[in-house]
Formats: C-alpha cells, sequence, structure tokens
C-alpha cells in the first residue's frame, strides 16, 4: 500500500509559486541525496519550465556516497541542471553555490539586475538550513519535522544576498499522488512524510528488506548479529530481541522495534545509507 500524504497547505503554495514564476531566473531544488529521485518533485519541473535548476542532494552525510556519484553524473544529464551534494558538515560547497549561479546565469549578477532564485524541495529535505547557510544567519525556521514553512508567499520571504542574488524561500511540498509506491515507503522512511500519517511498521518491513539486500554487513554490525536475517520480519525480530523490545510470553513488540529502526535510519546510527540507485529507479519505472 502506498504511503500518500498531501495537507491541504501544499496545493495553495502551489498555486502562488506557479503564480510567482514568472519573477524568477533560476531554480535550486533540494532533495535529499538517500532517495534523488523519490525526493524529486515532479511538480518542479513543470513550474520551471525552461528555467535553468541547480538540484541539490542535501544531507550527502547520510547517504552512502558511491551512489550519491552515480546520481550527480545522473542528474546532469538533463539540459540547463547541475547537480551538487551537500552535507551539513561541510557548509563551504553551500556557500558556493552564489558563483555556481552566477555562472548559469552571466547577464545577471548585480545590484540593478540580481539574479531572482527561488528554493523549492519536499518537506524535511534541508531547505531552511540551507537557506540559513547561505545568508551567514538564522532566518529561516528549522526543524526536523515536515511542515515547519508553511508561510506560502515567495516575495514574503525573499533575501537579499552579497553577489546580487535574491532568494526567495518556498514552503516544502510533495505532490497530490505519489504513482512510484516504493518511492512513497522512502518518502516515509527519511522522514518526508509526517509520522502521524504512517504505519512504522509498514514502513520498517519495507526498510528492513531493502537493508537485507543492500547492506547486510551494516545490519550484522550495528545490531551486533552473528549474520543478516533472511526475511524483513526475521530482521525485526532480531533486532527486537537485542534491544529487548518484548512483550508478555516473549513476543516481540514490532512497533517499538520499528520505530527504533527507522528513528536509527533517519539519525544514521547504521551509517551511510542510499535507498535508491538510478538502475533501481529505471527497473522500477519500467514496472509502473
Amino acid at each position: 500500500m502506498a504511503v500518500q500524504w498531501y495537507p491541504g497547505h501544499m496545493n495553495k503554495a502551489r498555486r502562488i509559486i506557479k503564480e510567482s514564476m514568472s519573477e524568477v531566473d533560476l531554480v535550486i531544488e533540494v532533495m535529499d541525496a538517500r532517495i534523488p529521485f523519490s525526493s524529486e518533485n515532479p511538480m518542479v519541473a513543470e513550474l520551471r519550465q525552461h528555467r535553468p535548476c541547480i538540484k541539490i542532494l542535501n544531507k550527502s552525510d547520510l547517504a552512502d556516497p558511491a551512489i550519491t556519484r552515480l546520481w550527480l553524473a545522473h542528474l546532469e544529464k538533463e539540459q540547463g541542471v547541475k547537480a551538487q551534494a551537500l552535507s551539513v558538515l561541510d557548509k563551504s560547497k553551500t556557500r558556493n553555490l552564489p558563483a555556481l549561479c552566477k555562472k548559469l546565469l552571466p547577464e545577471r549578477g548585480s545590484a540593478i539586475k540580481p539574479i531572482r532564485v527561488m528554493i523549492m524541495g519536499i518537506p524535511n529535505v534541508g531547505k531552511s538550513t540551507l537557506i540559513n547557510t547561505l545568508a551567514g544567519k538564522t532566518l529561516a525556521k528549522v526543524g526536523d519535522e515536515p511542515a515547519v514553512t508553511k508561510e506560502v508567499s515567495p516575495a514574503q520571504h525573499r533575501i537579499i544576498l552579497e553577489g546580487g542574488i535574491a532568494l526567495s524561500d518556498t514552503p516544502g511540498i510533495l505532490w497530490p499522488k505519489i504513482e512510484n509506491g516504493n518511492s512513497s515507503y522512502r518518502l516515509a522512511v527519511t522522514g518526508a512524510i509526517k509520522n502521524t500519517a504512517i504505519d512504522f511498521e509498514d514502513i520498517a518491513l519495507f526498510a528492513a528488506d531493502y537493508l537485507i539486500t543492500a547492506y547486510p554487513e551494516k545490519v550484522v554490525e550495528r545490531y551486533k548479529l552473528q549474520q543478516c536475517p533472511a526475511t524483513d520480519i526475521q530482521l525485526l525480530e532480531a533486532i527486537g530481541r537485542k534491544r529487548g523490545c518484548l512483550r508478555a510470553g516473549g513476543m516481540i513488540d514490532l512497533q517499538r522495534v520499528s520505530e527504533i529502526l527507522i528513528h536509527e535510519i533517519r539519525g544514521g546510527a547504521l551509517g551511510h545509507l542510499s535507498f535508491e540507485t538510478p538502475e533501481i529507479i529505471e527497473r522500477e519505472l519500467v514496472v509502473v
């Protein structure tokens, strides 16, 4: 069953962003480096049309670096797109973004003719942190829950940066229907969908199944197992026994262990994880 979450303010945000796009020269789309395809909002391409775009793979400190390199090369195949991986642990690359904007639009970038940049992306992907780093001070509200920024007028959030950059913030928006069911699970696993809209056991089983195939050695190391279990439910039960998630009669508390697994994935406790590759997505799109 696919996970869907589309609060009313997101529809309003989409409409106002569309109306404001005529005053935008360049779009920065912030994505989650662990799930670049699943966190790439198809509405961004629809709204930005011909405008150049910088695709930011944020939270790269949590992602598998080898897979991130594959995604950067894949994304730059698109006309007018530059891709860059960013991490909260290394803010130097973030501060180089204005120079990249000028490279894409050399005819703009002065006080009289600034580069009008709009930052877009799904909820909880790090847009506010990026804006605060660029501005050199706290301007945008930051939180670890999706939908922290709900104000929807980009004009109200225009920030003037040094070097002739006028930056507009937008709320995080998902799209009304996520066609790829696996993408909806990946969004839930990484925290883009509010916890109240998900079933922890359901998404933990999805995550466990993927980890067994893609990162068995990390599972064994993190949970001190002799070997990686063969199935998703066996992995949850093994983690439950290690973490004391037991009910009366020795039964595993699946809800509790599911929450442990998901929170540890989100926090990076299992190491660098990526939940999709260009090859995986290519196979899934053929099926869809």
